[in-house]
């Protein structure tokens, strides 16, 4: 508030101005209260003062400390004294208040100047004819009230500046919005829209703000989605740092027994996952960059929306409205980025191949001795060993003795061409072994099965692992949900985008992890049984066409549900299982062991059917789903 300017003939309003001016903007009160001690401020200088104080609220005046953070009350009859002051000023008052609105705002601020009449100019409106396009204070405003002749003019509150509410072609007011051209228009303008489609001012503003409160709420949303986005960037980076550990320490144990003879080798090796790991890495931190700055677009959006919700002012906020409404926001998009599996495997199985080449040389040459020991000048004739068969399990046969020399050079051969993963190669054929060999390993190999099939399902879970889907092969009409632990089929496609892996005749999907050694153990619960199929396969597999339903060609194995019969599938060969009633099905996969389990799990595991072969590639879990009702879920071990 201004002081006020008064001429010398009236010295009777200095001394009381001065009982009215605020203490701490040092101007008349505006909108006073009053404190417990009896001392009276402005609210909002007080407000001001005590901003940001938790405790020990005082007197600014005289000091005085309150227990708590008072009640303020509004000084109704100080109020009245200031409005009575402002009158006598008269019209000089307009002009002080002109020249201090600057001075208002920074020392105590004040509200804006009042409306004043427009009929006496000195005494501030209280309403405003939209009629008459004129406001008027109390005085003038009477006729209004009292006479017949303006019962029909329509009153308001004080407003400001009515000719720019006015349409400067007929000088009438504002009264539509024309939403095709984005403009306010008069009633005598509708006649030029007729074609156009308007709505009264009032209806035009609400549903302009019911839009933007609409994409406000939106906008919230993608940006809830684009932080999401961004922690599931980060937690991925984590994970494939941690996968890289992980290898690079498997690798270290492997290259140790090793190391005086391919040290340098080992290092190469290494330094191909620290590789994967950087390119895998730049790209999430590239990809949450670009994240960040989505979200803060989408910031940036809502926050020129909410600015433009608090606008008073019908014709800018539409103004505004208007132009906010034609700005979009994408949602944020995080593209599939995978550490390059067959290249790690690849670089893990040669540091394994080189290890049991330098154990066999070794080994070898232990036994021989020791033969000679036994019996000299006699040694018993040994297999020729095939070079090019592939051992799981059990070390395969080779030369009796190699020098040192020999060993590296067959090494580097080794590692040369295991480490290039680009071109696809066909396994060699295994060289047939003797009867009795054969019917050993039999013999081994149903020993173990049935090793495997004494235990209990709580020994099972040691071999647990946590099977995720892959969703760069669900075909189009798998619906994966539950983070990626739970499928179902679609009545209508679900449009994913097209990946190399995705499966596109046959609605299957496969298992994110793959196996190469080791013993594995998952479950899977069967809501229905109608048309489904649970198995393995290998990552070659075909993706379409005949051959690429599971258990169609000689790299997969499944049982299959179809109706109530059961059946197993290998190389297109079916064979018809006994029913069992079960709603969980336990697999056990033995990579080494060359076997893999089917069985019911309950209170006592029920075999359903096993196969055995010698696998030659990575094993990935494989499902088929065909009955729209038909429910498949990962089981997840507790940690």
């Amino acid at each position: 508030m201004a002081v006020l300017h008064r001429s010398p003939s009236e010295p009777g309003l200095a001394a009381l101005e001065e009982e009215l001016t605020c203490s701490i903007c040092l101007c008349l009160f505006s909108s006073p209260v009053t404190v417990p001690c009896g001392h009276n401020f402005c609210a909002a200088c007080l407000e001001l003062s005590w901003a940001g104080l938790s405790g020990s609220f005082s007197c600014p005046q005289c000091r005085a400390t309150f227990a708590g953070r008072p009640q303020l009350q509004k000084n109704t009859v100080l109020c009245r004294v200031v409005e009575q002051l402002q009158g006598c000023a008269g019209a000089e008052e307009k002009a002080a208040a002109a020249g201090c609105g600057a001075e208002e705002k920074a020392g105590c601020g004040a509200e804006a100047p009042p409306v004043f009449c427009d009929s006496c100019l000195q005494a501030p409106a209280v309403q405003t004819c939209l009629t008459c396009t004129a406001s008027f204070c109390p005085e003038h405003l009477r006729p209004h009230q009292d006479s017949p002749a303006f019962r029909d003019h329509q009153l308001c509150p004080p407003l400001r500046d009515l000719q720019q509410r006015k349409c400067p072609r007929h000088n009438k007011l504002f009264e539509f919005f024309c939403s095709q051209h984005g403009v306010c228009i008069c009633s005598l303008c509708l006649l030029g829209h007729k074609l156009c489609h308007t709505t009264p001012l009032q209806l035009a503003r609400a549903n302009a703000e019911s839009a933007l409160k609409k994409k406000l709420m939106e906008l919230h949303n993608q940006c809830e989605r684009a932080a999401q986005a961004m922690t599931t960037v980060k937690t991925n980076q984590s994970q494939a740092a941690e996968t890289a550990v992980r290898r690079t320490d498997l690798i270290r144990s492997e290259f140790s027994e090793i190391k005086a003879l391919i040290e340098e080798r080992e290092n190469q090796t290494l330094k191909i996952i620290a590789d994967e790991e950087k390119r895998v890495c730049s790209k999430f931190d590239y990809i949450y960059g670009v994240l960040g700055n989505k979200k803060n677009e989408i910031q940036s959006l809502k926050d020129q929306i909410e600015m433009a919700l608090t606008e008073d002012d019908d014709i800018l906020f539409l103004k505004r409205a208007a132009a906010l409404q034609r700005t979009s926001a994408k949602d944020a998009f995080v593209p599939v980025i995978e550490m390059d599996e067959n290249l790690i495997h690849s670089t893990y199985q040669s540091a394994i191949n080189l290890k049991d080449i330098v154990k066999l040389s070794v080994t070898q040459c232990k036994e021989k001795k020791a033969e000679v020991k036994l019996t000299p000048g006699k040694t018993r004739p040994r297999p020729a060993a095939s070079p090019n068969r592939a051992f799981v399990g059990k070390k395969p046969p080779g030369p009796q003795h190699m020098p040192k020399e020999k060993i590296l050079h067959q090494t580097q051969a080794t590692l040369t061409v295991e480490a290039d993963t680009k071109e696809k190669k066909k396994p060699a054929k295994v060289a047939p072994t003797t009867g009795p060999l054969n019917a050993a390993a039999a013999a081994s190999t149903k020993e173990l099965i049935d090793s495997f099939l004494k235990k209990s399902r709580e020994e099972l879970l040691q071999y647990a692992a946590n099977i995720t889907l892959d969703y760069n092969t669900a075909h189009n009409k798998v619906i994966l949900s539950e983070r990626y632990t739970r499928m179902s089929v679609s009545d209508t496609p679900l449009n994913y985008n097209h990946h190399p892996q995705r499966f596109i005749d046959c609605s299957q999907v496969l298992g994110f992890q793959c196996f190469k050694r080791g013993i594995h153990y998952w479950e899977v619960e069967i809501q229905q049984n109608n048309f489904c199929g649970i198995g393995i396969c290998y990552g070659s597999m075909d993706r379409q066409g005949p051959e690429s339903r599971l258990g169609r060609n000689s790299s997969s194995w499944c049982i299959e549900w179809f109706n109530s019969k059961i059946s197993s599938w290998h190389n297109d060969v079916e064979k018809c299982l006994p029913n069992v009633k079960a709603t969980k099905i336990g697999v056990l996969l033995h990579c080494e062991g060359g076997f893999v389990i089917f069985m019911a799990v309950g209170e006592k595991h029920n075999l359903i059917y096993k196969f055995k072969t010698q696998f030659t590639e990575a094993l990935y879990p494989a499902f088929w789903l065909f009955s729209s009702g038909t429910v498949l879920s990962l089981c997840q071990a507790k940690q």
